[in-house]
C-alpha cells in the first residue's frame, strides 16, 4: 500500500512535547488508574510502500508518572519498572498492515528486559503544516497488554477478594511526528 499523499517518505522524529505515551490499570477491581511516559524517542521511517516502513521507540521508565508520588515510586522501583536495572522500554517494529483506513503496528515490545510480540490497532488522524513550517502527522495507537508476560508481577490480595493491580494493561498512544526537512 502506497503512503497516503500528504506523507513524505523518511525519518519523521517523535515530538514528544505534543506526544502522550499513556496507560490505564484497573485498581483493586472498582476504579481505573490512568498514567504516562513523559519522557521517549521515537522514529517513524516512512518508506513509498508503507509496509516497509519501520518504528522504533525507547520510553524512559524513570518518566513514569501517575499523579501520585507515592504510588510513582512504588512502580518506578523493584517490584515493577526497576528503573536503575531497566531504564527503558523499548518497541522495534516487525510489520505495519494496512486494515482499511487504519493499520495494525506489529511489532517486539521489551519491559524490564522481556521482550513480547504486540500488536497495535493504529490509526493516521492527519498531516498538517504548523505556523513554524514544520510538516506534523498526528496518530493514535492502542493495544492491551498482560503485564504478567513482561515479569510485571507484583500484587496484593484483597480482603474482600480480587486482587490489588490487574493484570491487564491498555496502552493508549497519542503521537504527533515531524516529518524530516524538505
Amino acid at each position: 500500500m502506497a503512503l497516503p499523499t500528504n506523507v513524505t517518505p523518511g525519518t519523521w522524529t517523535l515530538d514528544n512535547s505534543h506526544s502522550e505515551i499513556g496507560f490505564t490499570v484497573r485498581h483493586a477491581g472498582i476504579s481505573k488508574v490512568r498514567g504516562q511516559f513523559k519522557e521517549a524517542d521515537a522514529t517513524l521511517n516512512l518508506a513509498e510502500d508503507v509496509a516497509s516502513s519501520k518504528v522504533n521507540a525507547t520510553i524512559k521508565t524513570a518518566s513514569f508518572d501517575s499523579g501520585d508520588a507515592n504510588r510513582d515510586g512504588h512502580v518506578r522501583g523493584e517490584d515493577f519498572f526497576d528503573v536503575d536495572k531497566f531504564p527503558e522500554i523499548s518497541f522495534v517494529s516487525s510489520a505495519i498492515v494496512p486494515k482499511g483506513d487504519a493499520y495494525e503496528l506489529q511489532g517486539d515490545l521489551t519491559i524490564k528486559g522481556v521482550t513480547r510480540p504486540v500488536a497495535l490497532e493504529t490509526e493516521l488522524h492527519g498531516v498538517a503544516v504548523d505556523p513554524f513550517g514544520n510538516t506534523r502527522a498526528g496518530l493514535t495507537a492502542e493495544t492491551t497488554i498482560s503485564r504478567k508476560d513482561f515479569g510485571l508481577t507484583w500484587n496484593a490480595v484483597l480482603e474482600a477478594g480480587g486482587v490489588l493491580v490487574s493484570d491487564k494493561v491498555a496502552i493508549n498512544l497519542e503521537l504527533a511526528f515531524i516529518a524530516p526537512a524538505a
